[in-house]
């Protein structure tokens, strides 16, 4: 059902689109900087949690009911892209995407939804899961929907492992980071407007594009 060079090459395209830079992973860097590698695998797991559920509905024609409705299409389009907003309004205005103050750490549940949140209101993870995944998928190797759950629960764990090892990594910087509160003004700068960017990016997507 799943030959291993396919397997191999379906691996290696989640690893370059789970490391391309978005909002999901620099959640988990910022989180990681603030609060130490458990926020940020936490964040990474939330995300993990996203795809599964794009694979859900992908699989089982959740997504193709949004594609086939404008009315749902918007709805999705316009929540997504307002939560991204949002997210990089406060990155901008408060800077408490990356903050070393007691006062502004996160509860951790709080880190976790917003990990789910980022993704799943997101349809533009929806719409890649929808178009990728079928392409490794064939009737002749099995059933359908066994290869769908099975292919999406592999991008889920490897997008919540890289983003959790991201994170990691981004927390050995912090103390670094800590002592240069310029620098600090200037990433969550940088992670507001990537924020904004995906926001905007959601509201120009059209319903063709999910075809």
């Amino acid at each position: 059902m799943f030959p291993t060079e396919i397997l191999l090459a379906y691996v290696a395209a989640c690893t370059l689109v789970v490391v391309s830079p978005g909002p999901d992973n620099i959640l988990a860097i910022g989180r990681g900087l603030s609060q130490g590698p458990l926020a940020a695998a936490l964040s990474a797991f939330g995300a993990g949690l996203g795809i599964l559920f794009h694979t859900l509905a992908a699989t089982f024609g959740l997504s193709l009911v949004i594609q086939g409705s404008p009315e749902a299409f918007w709805a999705v389009k316009v929540v997504g892209a307002l939560y991204l907003l949002w997210l990089g309004y406060k990155a901008l205005v408060a800077g408490d995407l990356i903050s070393f103050q007691p006062s502004a750490r996160v509860p951790l549940r709080k880190v976790l939804l917003t990990g789910v949140l980022s993704n799943v209101l997101n349809p533009k993870p929806g719409l890649f899961v929808l178009a990728f995944l079928p392409q490794f998928v064939s009737a002749g190797r099995g059933p359908v929907v066994v290869q769908m759950l099975v292919y999406g629960a592999i991008f889920a764990l490897m997008t919540a492992v890289i983003f959790a090892l991201m994170g990691g990594f981004a927390s050995r910087l912090a103390g670094w980071l800590q002592a240069r509160p310029r620098m600090v003004r200037g990433v969550n700068v940088g992670a507001g407007l990537t924020f904004i960017a995906a926001g905007l990016s959601v509201l120009s997507l059209k319903q063709r594009s999910a075809l």
